[in-house]
């Protein structure tokens, strides 16, 4: 039985919207010098495919009918060199688009994944990061066709239909009005496909970004999946959504199949209505077989440019929904933003205050109640209790990841709102349960907490926290390379690397969320040394797991039901003998049988 654990993307507009694609055109400001030469190119081409068919009534009118050779040879030999200087024009125009188009694409994935930097962590809890891939990857590279026919097919085939509708009536007004005779017809069934077209597409894109999701979600935790032997009913999710992929692509290109056959029949009932009048206007002498010819040859000039405008909307259709998507993100604005008038934070001591704080992660459910402390700098401030009582909550709001419902957060006397993210978040290290490693050396790792550092700094944090050692003995020391998230070392290995990283950076004020909470208990007395030269000099906010690691805190505090319902040292909580005490005591019982239980 499949697994169903994807979930399904924002709804998105229900129709064509005009605005989305004067959003993208203006994507082409900064390039108007290239569009301008590529006009200019596509000009000369029209002019010369426009040109052709007189020269073609001229040379069967004039020359043929005449029997002049010589000079029919030099239209001949007129014909050829201009037609090449034509397809170098048209090669050219397409290599500036190319060039243009792919530094379009790189300016919006670098100004997506930008954005998505910047946004509130309730953006990253709500979606699958799958689905945020599949914008930044695929979303974005199905407009680079967009933004190179926008130019090269949209506007030059616009001004080629105008110019040929006028020389065909000029020529022969009631041959241009038979030409024209399937156009209606051709319009009210390209109208029919385009909408059809539209949702089936924006349908497709969804399933894509469903399988993205489940695809990286599966594999992340493929540890999870093997040691639940849960590979058959992964694989059955993943055919079944692979389906469905299929299922709304073939549904997609079945409509789109439509917009060709359509305009070709319309050209072909046009070019045989037109042969058919014009035989007989060459009977009745109302027009010469020159005349015939080049009109025929304008006929075609017609309807190709209406082709390539149907497989440019075409394509505008496909990817819409990629483009709808890709702007669905830049407009969501960041939960977390600067105040127009916030100041950067000075240099700080690292004191820390909570005056009547209240903060829900949703409307009418508080985590944290009226909760007020002050931590002077310099102190290690201990935070237990039960799961879900506000303890992560208390040190989000101190990095300032959520805004508070009421109250304030002060740093050296500054409310956290009052000053700029950049300029607070520098001076806080915060360490997560969840040590993540990127695919680097070990150097590159430490050294991500003070990007300038030397080697000799990086080697310095490492043995500071008693990790060059373990580093050293590896075949590469502290070259070698790690994949993501350090899988190939040891839980309390890449604890040690991520305690050299944070000592690099230096932070005022450190916070270790359940830092420990991986490792065994052998292994976490072999990081107690690490974690002591971590915190010393700086505010600390300690978040316990095992309350064994957290006895020589300069304070305590337990939080329950929303609030601060205990604080003191060890001892002192130890001989209040109230909830702090309960939780050392049924640790101890359960870890030592009792034998440490006085």
């Amino acid at each position: 039985m499949p697994i169903n654990i994807v979930r399904e993307d924002e709804e998105l507009r229900e129709s064509l919207n005009i605005t989305i694609i004067k959003r993208l055109l203006t994507y082409l400001r900064p390039y108007t010098g290239e569009v301008i030469k590529t006009l200019l190119l596509m000009a000369a081409v029209i002019v010369v495919e426009l040109f052709n068919p007189q020269l073609m009534k001229l040379g069967i009118d004039k020359y043929i009918a005449e029997g002049d050779w010589k000079n029919l040879f030099v239209i001949g030999g007129i014909m050829v060199i201009v037609n090449v200087v034509a397809v170098v024009c048209s090669r050219l125009r397409m290599l500036i688009m190319g060039r243009v188009s792919n530094n379009i694409i790189l300016t919006i994935r670098q100004q997506l994944y930008s954005h998505i930097q910047k946004l509130s962590f309730s953006f990253f809890d709500s979606r699958p990061t799958g689905k945020i891939l599949s914008r930044i990857i695929g979303d974005v590279n199905s407009l680079n066709d967009v933004f190179a026919n926008s130019v090269t097919s949209l506007i030059p085939e616009l001004v080629k239909i105008i110019a040929v509708v006028v020389i065909m009536m000029l020529m022969n007004y009631r041959l241009g009005l038979v030409a024209l005779i399937t156009l209606p017809f051709m319009l009210v069934v390209f109208f029919f496909i385009s909408t059809t077209s539209r949702k089936r597409w924006q349908i497709n894109r969804k399933k894509s970004s469903n399988l993205n999701a489940f695809t990286h979600e599966d594999f992340s935790g493929i540890r999870v999946v093997q040691s639940f032997a849960a590979e058959q009913e992964t694989s059955s999710t993943f055919l079944q959504l692979c389906n469905e992929w299929r299922d709304s692509f073939v549904r997609a290109v079945r409509i789109n199949d439509f917009f060709w056959p359509t305009t070709e029949m319309s050209w072909g009932i046009g070019t045989i209505l037109v042969f058919w009048f014009g035989s007989r206007m060459i009977e009745t002498g109302n027009i010469t077989p020159g005349l015939l010819v080049a009109f025929t040859s304008y006929v075609s000039m017609f309807w190709q440019p209406i082709m390539n405008i149907s497989n440019f909307y075409n394509q505008l259709v496909t990817n819409m929904a990629g483009a709808e998507r890709i702007f669905e993100i830049l407009d969501i604005e960041p939960d977390i933003k600067d105040r127009p008038d916030a100041k950067p934070l000075p240099e700080i001591k690292g004191n820390v205050s909570f005056r009547n704080v209240t903060f829900g992660y949703d409307e009418g459910q508080e985590v944290l109640k009226d909760v007020s402390f002050d931590v002077p700098a310099g102190q290690t401030i201990a935070l237990v209790g039960s799961t879900g009582a506000g303890k992560t909550t208390i040190v989000n709001l101190i990095c300032r990841f959520y805004e508070v419902t009421s109250g304030e957060v002060l740093i050296d006397g500054h409310n956290v709102n009052d000053v700029t993210q950049e300029s607070l978040r520098s001076q806080i290290g915060m360490m997560p349960q969840d040590t993540f490693l990127f695919s680097a050396s070990i150097m590159e790792n430490i050294r991500y907490g003070k990007l300038d550092a030397t080697d000799e700094e990086v080697i310095e944090a490492a043995k500071a926290v008693s990790a060059h050692d373990f580093i050293m003995k590896l075949e590469k020391g502290y070259q070698t390379e790690v994949n993501e998230r350090g899988t190939r070392l040891s839980a309390g290995q890449r604890q040690l690397i991520a305690f050299a990283r944070a000592l690099l950076a230096n932070p005022r004020i450190l916070i270790l969320d359940e830092a420990t909470a991986s490792i065994d208990t052998h292994t976490e007395r072999l990081v107690q040394q690490g974690i002591r030269k971590l915190l010393e000099g700086r505010t600390s906010f300690v978040i316990a797991h095992r309350l064994s690691t957290i006895r020589n805190a300069d304070r305590i505090m337990v939080v329950e039901d929303g609030g601060i319902v205990e604080s003191g040292t060890h001892e002192e909580l130890i001989r209040l003998r109230g909830q702090y005490y309960n939780l050392y005591m049924s640790q101890f019982r359960f870890l030592n049988g009792g034998e440490e239980a006085g």
